[in-house]
């Protein structure tokens, strides 16, 4: 039995997830999130994608009990820099570079290059002692950031629960803002653009006209449904986003074949499609509530082919499959005008110096209350009738 009333036989921390059974580490409770099973983040390790050579070194924590049984688990990186985690400390890295100090290498709890909210303290199924659980393996990496003179720990992305709990374990709260949909039990498109006021409307449908005007038609397939040379024509495209900005892709094609295979029904992908030619792809995944937009490219830049490959196409398949939400990812206001509202994220932040400690804690209390009121600014201009708002 340990501090925490919880017995078990120890932690152990894992260099890769090939050491655990996935049926043992997706019987914790994910919440349905396709983003923390086993295969997801496997195939991101045994692709290359994030291992210790891209600075995203294994180190996953498992709390087991006395008979074997798997109780909790926090999905955990050793990291040398902050690329890949859409939650920006570059300042904090400066900060430390002046006083002299290492901020890297840090611990990082997060699903490697994807910025979506979801569980990080992963604990046992219907299990009673699950704040206990969650607060032992809170405990548990704290303890081995000092054991190992580690500098920081950063949750990334975590629930409102577990930000709950960060914070009463010392963690610095901190928020950001992205653009969701949410499916007011829409029957069509129409059903839901219907809620716009007349020249939001207007804009919106002028947009899905164009395309359809042009001739441009979408093809949607699944995991199941997608061959080896779909898949490299869809990475090519996305790429080609990336090249156009600097940056090579953060995944492969190796990875999005390997999750095609191993979680087929969570991976969506729209072709757009004119004549025999495929113009733009967008990748997506997808739980039975939550629709989660991923990549995009194009072959050209196309007049509002990426609103309607990215966003509305998105927001076809929510309503025509019951999803109740749509998180197309990071940044962009331009998402307010086709129905995507202001929603608050979060991240927790555990900081060994005390000095840099309450000086990222007084901002993160500033940050966090200018993203409050940007919130609170983009209500003010979001596209639906007044009495929606």
């Amino acid at each position: 039995m340990n501090a925490s009333g919880i017995p078990t036989v120890g932690v152990r921390i894992l260099d890769s997830l090939t050491s655990i059974a996935a049926e043992r580490w997706n019987a914790l409770e994910l919440h349905g999130n396709p983003l923390v099973r086993h295969e997801f983040l496997l195939a991101l390790e045994k692709t290359g994608c994030a291992t210790a050579e891209t600075g995203w070194q294994a180190r996953h924590v498992v709390l087991e009990n006395a008979d074997g049984t798997l109780l909790g688990a926090l999905p955990l990186y050793l990291k040398p820099h902050s690329w890949g985690e859409f939650v920006f400390d570059w300042s904090w890295a400066s900060a430390y570079a002046r006083l002299g100090l290492a901020y890297y290498p840090k611990l990082v709890s997060a699903v490697p290059f994807t910025p979506a909210s979801g569980p990080r303290l992963l604990v046992c199924k219907d299990s009673s002692d699950a704040h206990s659980i969650r607060g032992h393996l809170v405990d548990t990496v704290v303890d081995l950031a000092r054991r190992e003179q580690i500098a920081s720990i950063h949750v990334l992305f975590s629930s409102p629960e577990e930000q709950q709990l960060l914070q009463t374990k010392g963690f610095i709260a901190r928020n950001d803002c992205q653009f969701h949909w949410r499916n007011d039990s829409f029957k069509s498109f129409d059903d839901f653009i219907a809620t716009f006021r007349a020249d939001k409307r207007k804009k919106a449908l002028r947009e899905r006209r164009k395309i359809a005007e042009a001739g441009i038609r979408f093809l949607t397939l699944h995991g199941e449904d997608l061959t080896d040379v779909q898949w490299a024509i869809a990475m090519k495209l996305s790429a080609a986003t990336f090249h156009s900005h600097g940056n090579e892709h953060y995944l492969n094609v190796d990875f999005f074949r390997s999750v095609s295979k191993s979680m087929p029904k969570t991976l969506m992908i729209k072709f757009a499609i004119m004549g025999e030619q495929i113009l733009a792809v967008a990748i997506f995944f997808r739980s039975e509530s939550v629709l989660y937009g991923r990549y995009w490219g194009a072959v050209a830049n196309y007049d509002s082919l990426h609103f309607e490959t990215c966003y509305y196409q998105g927001i076809d398949y929510c309503i025509e499959h019951g999803i109740d939400r749509f998180e197309p990812g990071t940044q962009g206001e331009h998402k307010i005008a086709r129905g995507f509202a202001p929603n608050k994220t979060a991240s927790a932040h555990w900081i060994a110096d005390s000095r840099l400690n309450e000086a990222i804690r007084q901002h993160a209390e500033q940050e966090r209350a200018a993203v409050d009121r940007y919130i609170e600014s983009v209500n003010e201009h979001l596209p639906f009738h007044r009495d929606r708002v």
